[in-house]
């Protein structure tokens, strides 16, 4: 760990190092032996550690590496790693040598991470497994730009998968160690470093291009709302090729002189917390909604237990807002009570975090109110964001005394924000992107010519702060002409835990439906409630229950922006079968097509029910003796 004190700050600026080559070397230089990463061997079932020159060698014998294999200056090097020094070492070489790195993630299907391969032209793809080179294979075979495929684990069986295309060929044999560990990199401050691709929600995803001085600008920026100290060390649980962890868990730390540590999975987060105690935490809204889920699951096992961590959560809350939103003051009991249930609940549950978190930022998408106000209630110190990799990512930022659920946060320092036509939020600052790669129609579509970046977000600003309201490309327009944001209503459905996934839909019909993932345990509960068979989620009786509890939780919602049909499931959205991004966010489009005969069969049943209503009222009028029109 980097030597000073816990207040200690060392934090490099861009204008001094200019290139993200140019900020590892200063930190090197700067903190030799300082801590830079932990990570866990499964070989020697241990963590390990790597100081700052441990890890400049192993840059230097990557660059070696890709010295090799012919590749100039602008060529795409592709690598699909996990989180870890290697993926760290590779980003950094090939940076300076003047190459560009495209990330992948490895819980893309094998298609999607071949397409972006092919899109970016990539002449050579760092792997991590034979096994998945082998899937690889059959997509990339025919590829020709693609020359060269190195794999770390497991290579030898990788080689004779080949088809025609790229043989793989073991990463230590293409390794060596070089005359000199630091040298000058072949990149300037305004070259493209990287391409990142977006998480295509709505549509094909495209390559987002990022310069060195916009990501180092950006990373620099955040520094200014809450500083990074050399002592702090990050837990890294979010894949590095989100821009989100990228900037902020990889590059701002290493401008700061500060530690890494990365997560084994999320599985095993709640361990890893616990053995490694962070003190800078990021990550994306549903980890903390399930930390959220499971600390109220521990609760529900005793009604007492359960009614002190509400009631723990609400004082909490109000504590918060007395000291930093000038709150209606604490009641006497409230304050009297506080000190004991700070001590038996609260700092026992913020104990699973780890026990000296400093900051726990979430970003990547909204964070439910209700969940923020329970771990801010908890004594959590929790910020929030908003970004967008075409900003690099971060636009806006709470900060630990300013955590108000619903808003973003302000602008980062030198960022410009507007509001457009359409609510529409727009963004300048040296952290736009260049534009999307091989895409000039897309690319003018999104930036204009003054520089300012289309969000495609709906905002609207009030006192400073940001507050984003819905994705414009996820604008629903019903038959009426009525305009919704699906993630609204969806946002609060999920306030309810029998939900674990929500889907909103309607373009171009008369009225709101949802397909919807519930949580099984609750489900059964629920079932066994409504004496209904728990293999039949979508029985009258369950479908009746669910849409009277989805019509109190939107009941002030606008009449157009009340659900009127669901279709339940229990199996969940994921990545492997194609409805959720790498980024956990829900494809609209690839839902839509996947349900689209259950989404026929809500829409005709409601259809049939409209009519039977009309039926009825027209009878009831007649047996009143009364009709459309006057009497003849």
């Amino acid at each position: 760990m980097a030597s000073g004190s816990p207040s200690r700050s060392d934090i490099i600026s861009a204008d001094h190092v200019r290139t993200l080559p140019g900020l590892f070397r200063e930190r090197v230089r700067r903190s030799p032996a300082g801590l830079a990463y932990r990570q866990f061997d499964a070989k020697l079932d241990c963590w390990t550690e790597h100081t700052w020159s441990e890890m400049a060698r192993r840059v230097a014998s990557f660059r070696a590496g890709l010295r090799k294999t012919g590749l100039q200056v602008g060529d795409r090097v592709a690598f699909l790693l996990p989180n870890g020094t290697d993926w760290v070492a590779l980003d950094i070489a090939v940076m300076s040598n003047g190459l560009v790195g495209v990330p992948l993630y490895l819980h893309d299907s094998a298609k999607n991470v071949a397409d972006i391969i092919a899109d970016s032209g990539a002449r050579l793809c760092v792997i991590d497994s034979s096994d998945r080179w082998q899937a690889l294979v059959p997509f990339v075979s025919e590829q020709p730009q693609l020359e060269h495929v190195w794999v770390r684990e497991g290579a030898a069986s990788a080689a004779r998968v080949s088809c025609g295309g790229p043989v793989a060929v073991p990463l230590a044999s293409v390794l060596s160690e070089p005359s000199r560990n630091m040298e000058d990199a072949t990149c300037e401050p305004g070259n493209l470093a990287t391409i990142i691709y977006t998480s295509g929600t709505t549509g094909r995803p495209k390559g987002v291009m990022l310069s060195h001085s916009a990501i180092l600008w950006n990373a620099e920026a955040i520094t200014k709302f809450i500083p990074p100290l050399t002592k702090d060390v990050f837990l890294s649980i979010l894949p590095l090729a989100h821009a989100f962890e990228r900037t902020i868990g990889y590059y701002l730390p290493m401008m700061a002189g500060s530690t890494v540590a990365y997560v084994r999975s999320i599985g095993a987060l709640r361990e890893d917390l616990a053995t490694i105690r962070p003190t800078v935490l990021i990550a994306v809204p549903r980890i903390y909604e399930r930390m959220h889920a499971a600390i109220l699951a521990e609760a529900d096992k005793s009604p007492l237990k359960r009614a002190l961590v509400d009631i723990t959560a609400r004082i909490g809350w109000e504590i918060f807002q007395a000291q930093h939103h000038g709150g209606p003051s604490r009641s006497n009991s409230a304050c009297l009570a506080w000190p004991a249930l700070k001590l038996l609940v609260a700092r026992p549950i913020m104990a699973a975090f780890g026990g000296r978190l400093r900051v726990a930022v979430s970003g990547g998408a909204a964070l439910p109110g209700d969940v923020a106000r329970f771990l801010v209630g908890m004594g959590l110190p929790l910020v929030d964001g908003y970004g967008l990799t075409e900003a690099a990512p971060v636009v806006t930022v709470t900060t630990l005394e300013e955590s108000l659920p619903g808003s973003v946060g302000w602008p980062l320092p030198g960022l410009e924000v507007r509001i457009g036509d359409d609510d529409e939020l727009f963004v300048r600052s040296p952290a736009v992107m260049l534009g999307y790669w091989r895409n000039p129609e897309a690319t003018s579509k999104t930036l204009d010519e003054d520089g300012w970046l289309r969000t495609g977000d709906i905002a609207r600003l009030q006192e400073g702060r940001v507050y984003i309201q819905g994705r414009l490309a996820e604008t629903i327009i019903l038959s009426t002409g009525e305009k919704i944001s699906p993630t609204v209503a969806e946002d609060c459905i999920l306030r309810d835990r029998l939900f674990e996934q929500v889907c909103v839909i309607g373009s171009g019909r008369p009225c709101l439906s949802a397909l919807i993932v519930l949580n099984e345990t609750r489900w059964q509960s629920l079932a066994t409630t409504l004496n209904v068979d728990s293999r039949l989620v979508n029985a009258s009786e369950a479908k009746r229950a669910v849409l009277q509890r989805i019509s109190e939780l939107l009941a002030d919602m606008p009449k157009h922006g009340i659900v009127r049909a669901v279709h339940l499931m229990l199996e969940p959205c994921t990545i492997q079968n194609g409805l959720l991004t790498p980024t956990l966010k829900i494809k609209r489009k690839a839902i839509e097509h996947r349900f689209r005969g259950e989404i026929a069969a809500l829409y005709e049943e409601l259809g049939r029910s409209a009519r039977r209503n009309m039926n009825a009222n027209a009878e009831t009028r007649s047996s009143k003796g009364l009709h459309d029109g006057p009497p003849k």
